[in-house]
């Protein structure tokens, strides 16, 4: 499943709890550069439900583009905290659990709450 679906059934289940689609947003070149970014092995998922860099990256257009993401995330995060009562971090760590995690696909890298990047 694609880093675009992934957000996708994250929002839908974000949405059930009341969080606005907007908040979801981002832009197709940033999906598309965190997309080669994943297939690269240069990002990955964080157990904290956030993008993280696998190896020090230079490229701005790519750092950009995770720091997008992140930042609708984070946003996502808050909101689903707020309407739940748990906090953001809470919220992230189950979005991955939950959304992200169970999708990976082979070859991509993860990043479990107890160390280092993964490939699965």
């Amino acid at each position: 499943m694609s880093n675009h679906s992934m957000l996708s059934l994250a929002a839908a289940t974000l949405m059930a709890l009341g969080v606005p689609a907007a908040v979801m947003a981002q832009t197709a070149e940033a999906k598309a550069a965190v997309d080669a970014g994943k297939a690269a092995g240069l990002v990955g998922e964080q157990a904290d439900g956030f993008l993280g860099f696998v190896v020090p990256v230079a490229d701005p257009a790519l750092k950009s583009a995770v720091a997008e993401i992140n930042a609708g995330r984070a946003a996502v995060y808050r909101e689903a905290a707020a309407r739940s009562g748990a906090t953001p971090e809470a919220a992230g760590a189950s979005a991955y659990i939950n959304a992200v995690q169970p999708r990976l696909k082979p070859g991509q890298f993860y990043k479990p709450a107890s160390g280092g990047w993964v490939r699965k």
